[in-house]
């Protein structure tokens, strides 16, 4: 649950960021609206001395060395199963977030002058780019607290494979429908949802299967995955559509990478891996 509150508190950046960005570019080149991001980002170094923790490794925790852990989790299957598949959020997450505006720029349908989506200040595509990101994010905050939460209460891989399907079916819909103003919002909404929702879901799991002290480093390792994922996401975006003039291709390799991650979180072991030691 903490981790999905200190997610969803990272979504804040999102929904204001966006069009924070497409205000400044009117009114300095993109290179400056760069420095004066950093500039932000740098700031958040001051609360770093306040950070601290006061969790307490148990003494089976403590008997525990990083070598011993990490062997343990590279004999365990699955840690390279939660790693394969946490390489589905950071394809889609990264190729959302680097084309996602620039697709809604040159494939949504014009909007209507006087119509709802007017009536909400959004008069281009490209501002409806821009508000996609920051709808992502606020739906986002809801989403993690939300995964939180039922990752307290149920099975985390059970939670984790529900929303990775969910984000194939609700894709395949979007692909299938227009793409007018309105279905791109509510497909922003909905993957907002899901966004970062296998985040504190991923990171509990690993704390609860392999403990808490070496939790970091082990999470660390996963994370990887996530972003190898999104790099794959963000070049074959480009290369892509520089090769076909559209996003269909990706879009689709995407349900595939998300329908994937949803079987192969099926058969994770979520019993801690201490006790499943201790029993064999």
């Amino acid at each position: 649950m903490s981790l999905g509150i200190a997610t969803a508190a990272g979504s804040g950046g999102q929904i204001i960021g966006p069009p924070v960005a497409e205000y400044l570019l009117g009114l300095m080149p993109w290179q400056s609206v760069f420095l004066v991001f950093a500039g932000a980002i740098l700031l958040v170094m001051v609360t770093l001395p306040v950070f601290k923790s006061d969790y307490k490794a148990t003494p089976q925790e403590m008997e525990e060395t990083i070598t011993g852990i990490l062997k343990k989790a590279f004999g365990d299957p699955s840690f390279t199963l939660i790693f394969v598949g946490f390489f589905s959020c950071g394809y889609q997450l990264a190729l959302i977030t680097a084309h996602f505006p620039a697709f809604v720029t040159e494939f949504s349908e014009p909007i209507v002058k006087g119509g709802f989506i007017d009536s909400l200040g959004i008069s281009t595509t490209s501002s409806l780019g821009a508000v996609t990101i920051s709808l992502i994010g606020l739906a986002n905050i809801i989403g993690t607290l939300g995964a939180g939460w039922l990752g307290t209460h149920y099975s985390r891989k059970w939670v984790l494979t529900i929303i990775y399907a969910l984000r194939a079916i609700f894709t395949i819909l979007f692909l299938m429908l227009p793409f007018t103003p309105f279905n791109i919002i509510w497909f922003s909404l909905v993957m907002g949802f899901l966004w970062l929702a296998t985040v504190p879901l991923t990171s509990g799991l690993i704390g609860h299967i392999y403990g808490l002290r070496y939790m970091a480093t082990l999470y660390g390792i996963i994370f990887f995955s996530h972003q190898l994922g999104g790099f794959i996401g963000v070049w074959l975006g480009g290369f892509l559509y520089d090769r076909t003039g559209n996003y269909d291709m990706v879009w689709w390799i995407g349900v595939g990478v998300a329908t994937f991650s949803a079987i192969v979180h099926v058969p994770i072991n979520e019993i801690p891996l201490g006790q499943r030691l201790r029993a064999s």
